[in-house]
């Protein structure tokens, strides 16, 4: 008779805690401060912030004041392809309620002027 031992218990890692309403709000009120620094940083051929310029693709913020941007450039050829994410990095820093920051830049979905927000194609005629 042959004898099959019982399998391992598998325990499932720990599972973090879901945010409470209060660090959500916080991270809410961070990320709007976050968009409010974006929108000083201006692209040198086009007159218009990068935040409404459509180049930054998403702003993650966590209530430990960890911030993520996924940003692009309006081409692999850009100028400022070495200065333009660490300024984006060092500007954000700089708010109070950071503790890191990472700036990614994403080739997909390349970026193309539909992705600037339309009060910004009406100033520049694209409307």
């Amino acid at each position: 008779m042959s004898t099959e031992a019982d399998p391992p218990e598998i325990t499932p890692p720990p599972t973090k805690a879901p945010a409470s309403p209060v660090d959500r709000i916080q991270a809410d009120v961070l990320r709007a401060q976050v968009i409010e620094v974006l929108r000083t940083i201006f692209d040198p051929e086009v007159p218009v912030n990068i935040y409404d310029l459509g180049l930054i693709y998403d702003v993650a913020v966590d209530a430990s004041g960890r911030v993520d941007i996924r940003m692009t450039l309006t081409s692999p050829a850009c100028p400022v392809a070495e200065s333009l994410p660490p300024e984006v990095e060092s500007k954000v820093q700089r708010l109070a309620a950071v503790s890191t920051v990472k700036v990614e830049i994403v080739w997909e979905p390349p970026w193309d002027p539909s992705r600037m927000d339309d009060a910004v194609k009406l100033e520049l005629g694209l409307l």
